[in-house]
């Protein structure tokens, strides 16, 4: 993403275009509507829910529109509603909510075909972002890979780990460029201070979400991910277990949200899975995107029908399918633009 500029745009006051009978209304559309989706990004780096991040985004248009007839331009619009969002976000994670991935929270279970934990309630749960909600449709792969250097749920969850101005200042500095001094007027700190909490937060992130260059995950355009996701798409809607272990990596991870037990290890996954399908069976799995990820809306034959049942995250590298997060529930559906029944023979 390109760095925040702090260059006036041209134009004059408002109330310079008000005393000529321009509508204010008009211009603050105009000159802010440009960046809803990336602010959306924003604040969802922050909260960690996509259904939080829309109502901030919308609070931050409120607050701007509020302030508008008093912005003078001394900084770019993008600069001053991004200044809006962040202290927005930052006072709604004043409440101490932080949400997670199950593997954030303890290790991995051991008892795959056991009956699950009981369910955790919202808001303990790091939520999917749905691709349409922040890229533009259809994305091109390089736009695919800027974004998931910034939204990939490996690093929002990690993200999560750090206090919220440490999430704020790392955000600031190394997603959006800005500067030491930039972020500690935006704070109420000072540029050392900054530097300080930037360096603790690196350190967090580093250990918790390794960068992409040392995960080797395979690029958007890459054939050979389109052949691994049919694989892995056959095997799931043929209850074909071996054939889906044989698409994950050794070191594997799955896990269920709002459910808390999660597993590690191709054995234990398809131990897993194996008794799932036992139980349930009859799944379709609907190409989606989240999170610039690979992304499959499941679906289950139950009743007669086909009904929305979860939306299934993928990371996956050269080796294979490394992450599985499966959101059971249909929260992140209406962002896909994928109906919560299917029509017969889709």
């Amino acid at each position: 993403m390109e760095p925040l500029s702090d260059t006036p745009p041209a134009r004059s006051s408002p109330v310079a275009r008000a005393d000529r009978g321009e509508s204010l209304s008009e211009d603050f559309v105009s000159l802010t509507s440009p960046y809803r989706r990336e602010l959306l990004a924003h604040c969802y780096r922050i909260l960690g829910s996509a259904r939080d991040a829309e109502d901030l985004v919308q609070e931050t248009y409120v607050n701007a529109w509020r302030a508008f007839d008093r912005f003078e331009g001394r900084s770019s619009v993008r600069t001053w509603l991004y200044r809006i969002a962040t202290r927005a976000c930052l006072k709604a994670l004043e409440r101490g909510d932080r949400r997670s991935l199950p593997s954030g929270l303890g290790a991995a279970s051991h008892d795959p075909e056991g009956p699950l934990t009981a369910r955790i309630p919202e808001p303990s749960w790091l939520e999917p972002l749905p691709d349409a909600l922040f890229m533009d449709r259809p994305a091109d792969p390089a736009e695919i890979i800027e974004a998931r250097q910034s939204t990939r749920l490996a690093l929002v969850a990690a993200l999560q780990l750090l206090p919220p101005r440490q999430r704020a200042v790392l955000i600031l500095r190394d997603v959006l460029q800005w500067r030491a001094n930039e972020v500690a007027e935006l704070l109420g700190t000072t540029r050392p201070a900054v530097n300080s909490a930037l360096q603790r937060a690196r350190a967090v992130l580093e250990r918790a979400a390794p960068a992409e260059d040392d995960l080797d995950l395979v690029e958007p355009g890459d054939p050979a991910l389109r052949r691994l996701l049919d694989r892995y798409v056959a095997a799931f809607e043929n209850t074909d277990v071996d054939g889906l272990t044989k698409v994950l990596t050794e070191d594997a991870r799955f896990e269920m949200p709002p459910i808390p037990a999660w597993f590690e290890g191709r054995e234990a996954i398809g131990r897993l899975l194996a008794a799932r399908f036992r139980i349930h069976g009859g799944f379709r799995l609907v190409p989606a995107s989240a999170n610039a990820q690979p992304a499959f809306a499941l679906y289950l034959d139950e009743d007669g029908a086909t009904r929305a049942h979860a939306l299934q995250v993928l990371t996956v590298t050269g080796t294979g399918i490394s992450h599985i997060v499966q959101f059971t529930g249909t929260g992140a559906f209406a962002g896909l633009g994928l109906p919560e029944v299917l029509p017969p023979g889709r």
